[in-house]
């Protein structure tokens, strides 16, 4: 399993990493397991999770993928055999996370999150604590394509989340900081508090990224390669699109799409015409349409790592085969063509 190095640390991560958004709802327990098992039997072990997981979100299920991790750890004893990855809520009305309080990432919320978190995961200690989106307003999951808003509310001080983020590190708590769902401004005003401010560095970036929204090539990639703050590319299947299965309307059942809805991401005027076009092509070079979208991604020169969710373990095997696809110049020309004609229409 080839590896990269996360940010400017000491630590190499494997170039995929299972997401566990789906545990605790669509995915039960035993097939959480079994997935994280055969995850770790490729040595892929580095799993990533979030305090609001599982999703859709909701009160009853608030924190289970979490604690389906822990469990798992606990009783396979291999903790420090681990790279785990979590998440706190940036600014939300989901007041059912923080016990009637809308999140914010202010100190005290940070540090009530973490030790929530580390309960959850039964350690004394998480890899990468990530800041889930921002506290700040911005335009996060689609709204993008509305055209730019410009927020008056700045949230909570980028050098008091920095500080607490700091404090924990120093505690031992958590070991490295990133984003998620974040703009190249917040990036760089990150860097640029822990530089002034002698604190830790955000050692990675975690936003969607995938063959029909490749808008973090626009600024963030830059800064993933001249600062060493690397992607974590989620939705690399565009939450299943990019296989072909929502083509013409359909709604397989057991999907997400049958079950939650939640795509309006990759309903866009142009999504059809895109996402068939990418399908064509994984076609034409004899590919498996999840495969080709996930080694699009895997082999860009800014990712670090590539995260991944599977309903079962027939889609586990699919995107792992990923890994043996060699993705030639032919193909690099092909999809660039496609997305010179139809350029990011699912942001």
């Amino acid at each position: 399993m080839e590896k990269r190095r996360l940010g400017r640390t000491d630590l190499d991560v494997p170039i995929l990493c299972l997401g566990t958004m789906m545990f605790g709802d669509q995915i039960n327990e035993p097939d959480a397991a079994a997935q994280m098992d055969a995850c770790l039997d490729r040595e892929i072990n580095f799993f990533d999770t979030a305090e609001l997981y599982t999703v859709p979100p909701k009160p009853e299920t608030q924190g289970e993928a979490e604690r389906i991790v822990g469990r798992w750890m606990a009783t396979r004893k291999n903790r420090a055999d681990m790279i785990i990855a979590t998440k706190v809520s940036g600014r939300s009305p989901m007041t059912w996370i923080r016990d009637g309080e809308a999140t914010r990432l202010t100190r005290e919320q940070i540090f009530h999150a973490v030790d929530r978190s580390l309960k959850n995961l039964q350690t004394d200690y998480i890899d990468l604590y990530q800041l889930h989106w921002p506290d700040r307003g911005v335009q996060n999951f689609g709204g993008a394509r509305d055209g730019y808003i410009h927020y008056d509310e700045k949230g909570v001080p980028f050098e008091e989340t920095l500080n607490a983020l700091g404090d924990l590190v120093t505690a031992g708590k958590i070991r490295h900081i990133g984003v998620s769902n974040e703009t190249a401004y917040g990036v760089m005003r990150f860097l640029h508090e822990a530089k002034i401010g002698g604190l830790p560095r955000m050692v990675s970036i975690q936003n969607a990224y995938n063959l029909a929204n490749r808008t973090f090539e626009m600024g963030l990639a830059e800064i993933a390669m001249e600062e060493q703050v690397g992607l974590l590319a989620y939705s690399p299947i565009g939450q299943g699109a990019l296989t072909g299965k929502y083509l013409g309307g359909q709604k397989p059942k057991g999907s997400r799409g049958e079950m939650f809805g939640r795509l309006n991401r990759y309903e866009t005027p142009q999504a059809e015409e895109a996402i068939g076009g990418y399908v064509a092509l994984a076609n034409q070079f004899g590919v498996h349409p999840a495969a080709f979208a996930m080694q699009f991604v895997t082999t860009r020169p800014f990712l670090t790592s590539n995260i991944f969710g599977a309903r079962g373990m027939d889609q586990l095997e699919i995107i792992l085969s990923s890994l043996e696809v060699n993705w030639t110049a032919e193909m690099e020309r092909a999809v660039n063509e496609l997305h010179g004609r139809i350029q990011n229409p699912c942001p």
